[in-house]
């Protein structure tokens, strides 16, 4: 079957987006205005569930194993994580200092900061990213900060393939289901459960709207209301939460609340329009990075914590807007180097993994 290098577009243009989130959100916050960082959320995350759910089938053994090797991938990515925090750690004291390290550790801020800098391996620590209780890593605190869009993944996936698979003639039902629990959240905050729960409840009906929207295209007649109902939303949201709303977005991100979910629609409406129209007929860089987004989606956290240590002694010598830029391109430079490292890890992970299923095998 031919790949649809929309949906490769479409992820890398995602990954992009979410490279200038953590540009702005992160490193960012020492330099570029609260209105810019918000606008960077308008391409968020929800777009990579919709991808998913227009590129997920029916078939459980297909997406089980997709989800497998998911898993394993993320683990020979974290225990690299692992030892490269270990031994900067152990550098850093054997060469200089206790204080020197921890002084190397404010570049991230206050709320970062390590305080618990030991040369013994926290061996807890990684058997906890394996099951993906996300404890920081403290030479790349944004490595952990993004991952919590892997756990509702694989929660998401799991639950969305069996929806599909038993139940393809109640999918609508599934979505109304899921709306309703958003609502019921966000009506009732006190009965908003801690977790995934709410996480799982909006991007599941992102994912099975997506799905139903598979190999079809919306007619142009309708696209005009849906970008209506979109402004809507938007001119309620600000009627009823006021103005201030606006700098409170990301907070209503984690888990997705209804200020959040309407500031979504605009990009989820956008990735609608365009599926089955926009045709991308050659590869690109955008198709590159959609085709290893992944990858990229890793190396952006270990990238976006470094871009810090320019940060830091750049953001007072130029305007904001300019170094967002340059911080911005070095990003996604970082990302691209440092991707194509670690898939080459991986490579080397599976074959390591490989040979020691060969040789302990049961003859």
């Amino acid at each position: 079957m031919k790949r649809d290098l929309y949906i490769d577009f479409a992820k890398g243009m995602a990954t992009l987006s979410i490279i200038f989130i953590h540009t702005a959100f992160w490193s960012g916050q020492l330099y570029i205005p609260a209105e810019v960082r918000v606008f960077s959320l308008v391409f968020d995350v929800a777009l990579f569930y919709a991808l998913s759910g227009i590129t997920s089938g029916s078939d459980i053994g297909k997406t089980f194993y997709r989800l497998l090797k998911l898993q394993i991938t993320y683990m020979i990515f974290v225990t690299l994580l692992f030892f490269l925090d270990y031994f900067f750690k152990v550098f850093g004291l054997a060469f200089f200092s206790m204080e020197w390290l921890q002084n190397f550790y404010t570049t991230f801020g206050s709320k970062y900061a390590a305080t618990d800098i030991s040369a013994v391996p926290q061996w807890e620590n990684l058997g906890n990213w394996y099951l993906h209780e996300y404890s920081n890593a403290d030479t790349f605190p944004v490595v952990m900060g993004s991952f919590w869009y892997l756990k509702v993944y694989f929660i998401l996936t799991v639950f969305g393939v069996l929806v599909l698979k038993f139940f393809p003639k109640h999918i609508n039902w599934f979505i109304g289901l899921c709306v309703a629990l958003t609502l019921i959240f966000n009506i009732f905050p006190e009965m908003y459960p801690t977790g995934q729960v709410g996480y799982v409840a909006f991007y599941m009906t992102a994912f099975l709207a997506a799905h139903k929207m598979k190999g079809k295209k919306i007619p142009e007649k309708i696209i005009p209301v849906l970008y209506g109902i979109v402004a809507l939303a938007l001119v309620w949201m600000f009627f009823f939460y006021g103005n201030g709303i606006f700098y409170k977005i990301n907070r209503n991100k984690f888990p997705p609340k209804i200020p959040y979910i309407i500031w979504a629609l605009f990009s989820l409406v956008t990735l609608f329009v365009f599926y089955n129209r926009l045709k991308i007929t050659k590869e690109s860089f955008v198709t590159h990075i959609g085709r290893n987004a992944i990858f990229f989606y890793f190396a952006q956290g270990i990238s976006s914590s470094l871009v810090y240590f320019l940060v830091t002694p750049l953001k007072d010598s130029m305007p904001w807007w300019i170094l967002m830029v340059l911080i911005y391109i070095i990003n996604i430079f970082l990302a691209f180097i440092i991707s194509g490292g670690l898939k080459k890890v991986d490579g080397w992970g599976w074959k390591a993994l490989q040979f020691l299923r060969i040789k302990t095998a049961v003859k």
